[in-house]
């Protein structure tokens, strides 16, 4: 080992993503005598975040998408437009670096030479190995991220695969995609591509989109996204070369494409800092055993954030973990993870949102649910009335709110309001008393939902049988039943 040089600090961050960035502007709240370690040595202020840079590509996309729609209310020349286009795709990528240089630089702006590029490894608990250096740290904080995992069986056809990293830097883009792995990552890479002008066909061998519980609302998100672009769902994928290009089949259907997108899992890289050589108990991915709420490796001071740890790849919970893991970094007496409601977000258009308790984990006897559909109403959700569901879910004998499924444009508000309802342990009375429900016409759903879940509670209590099933798909009535 060829040691040039040797650093002591109080705490080394490994890892330059949403959750590292979040934990370093935390630390640098209480000492300076910090390092941040990326491998992405040529960008000074640290690596590029791959999760800001899609959701920055996927709303471009969007807005791209709504050109399509000028035609129908007189506006014309959008026909022309051409999002695929090498200037097109080159203005993209300058959006995009300008986005993620504003939230990287307010996580490091002063930095200076406490930026150290290469590869992390541990040598020992308080020890890292980084290109020639070694950085002795009081605590250190991992949040290396995740990587696209290729099942064995595919890894012959990676000369043909579409990594989402040269989605974000691409200058051409291919004319034809099968996205391997319909799961929120899956959806969003493949609407993306598709609002860009490539041809895409999505296949999962699960029967769910983008793991959507609640088997109405995945129902409503199939039938939605299947306008845009074939899924195929719920049977074995199968890949052959065909030619120079691939032959995807599933079930029925079937797509020769130009390059495969796996979408089907990812691997934390984290994996890969050499925990055998500190004589941590790890699991049957390599990953060492910690604190969920603490995020610390026990008889250690590291701490796992982001996806690193197995998690999510949500950026809200990365960024949440940073702050958690930096803080305790620094600090003798720990915190935990705040428990928050859970609010499960698919970056799509129209967004997919979970709250709260899972339809699968539903006591059928005991729970109310209403089901509303979204009006198509033009000042909220653009040229084109959109489709979209709401479920709501709430226990009948507390009447407090349990959670809900939704798809539909305005969903993250929706979704928002709903969450701090239940984390406040609100019954449909107290919800709908708050008044939080500002927005007319997006906000407006949840409340109609509201008084509707009221209703079958009040039914409920009043010793008359509430409605059973029977949704009515075509009209907006909302009906309060019993889970069958």
């Amino acid at each position: 080992m060829n040691i040039r040089d040797y650093r002591k600090v109080d705490v080394a961050v490994v890892g330059a993503g949403h959750a590292g960035l979040s934990a370093i502007k935390e630390i640098r709240r209480h000492t300076d005598r910090c390092v941040l370690i990326s491998e992405v040595a040529s960008d000074a202020a640290g690596g590029r975040d791959a999760h800001l840079r899609s959701v920055t590509l996927s709303g471009l996309a969007n807005h791209y998408a709504q050109s399509g729609r000028f035609q129908r209310v007189g506006l014309e020349g959008s026909e022309t437009a051409n999002a695929s286009s090498p200037k097109a795709l080159a203005k993209l990528r300058e959006l995009q670096d300008t986005f993620v240089d504003h939230i990287v630089a307010n996580a490091t702006d002063g930095l200076n030479d406490a930026f150290i590029g290469g590869h992390a490894r541990l040598l020992s608990p308080n020890h890292l190995f980084v290109d020639g250096q070694v950085v002795e740290a009081k605590a250190i904080v991992v949040a290396t991220g995740s990587r696209a995992a290729i099942p064995h069986q595919w890894r012959r056809f990676c000369d043909g695969t579409l990594a989402s990293e040269e989605i974000f830097e691409s200058e051409v883009l291919p004319g034809s995609v099968a996205v391997i792995g319909m799961g929120p990552t899956g959806l969003e890479l493949g609407q993306t591509l598709h609002r860009l002008g490539v041809e895409v066909t999505g296949f999962d061998q699960t029967e769910r989109l983008a793991r959507i519980d609640d088997p109405d609302v995945d129902a409503e998100a199939v039938r939605v996204v299947g306008r845009e672009f074939p899924v195929v769902l719920g049977d074995e994928v199968r890949v052959e070369r065909y030619g120079k290009r691939f032959r995807v089949r599933s079930g029925s259907g079937s797509a020769v494409v130009d390059k495969l997108l796996f979408a089907t899992g990812r691997e934390p890289n984290s994996s890969r800092m050499g925990w055998d050589r500190i004589g941590v108990a790890i699991d049957a991915r390599g990953l060492p055993h910690f604190d969920p709420a603490t995020l610390q490796i026990p008889g250690t001071n590291i701490f796992l954030a982001g996806d690193a740890n197995g998690g999510s790849a949500d950026l809200h919970e990365a960024a949440a973990q940073g702050r958690v893991a930096g803080y305790n970094a620094v600090h003798e007496s720990p915190i935990a993870l705040p428990d928050t409601t859970d609010v499960s977000i698919v970056h799509s258009d129209p967004s997919i949102m979970a709250v709260g308790a899972r339809w699968s984990g539903l006591n059928p006897a005991g729970t109310a649910v209403v089901e509303l559909r979204f009006e198509p109403k033009i000042p909220a959700t653009g040229i084109d009335g959109d489709p979209g569901l709401l479920k709501l879910y709430a226990d009948r004998c507390s009447a407090r709110l349990l959670g809900g499924s939704m798809v539909g444009r305005g969903c993250g508000q929706l979704a928002h309001v709903l969450a701090q309802f239940i984390q406040r342990g609100l019954t449909v009375g107290e919800a709908l008393d708050t008044r939080n429900c500002r927005h007319p016409v997006v906000e407006g759903t949840l409340q109609e939902g509201l008084r509707a879940l009221q209703r079958a509670l009040d039914s409920t209590s009043a010793g008359r049988e509430p409605p059973r099933g029977g949704h009515d798909r075509g009209s907006r009535h909302a009906t309060g039943y019993a889970v069958a």
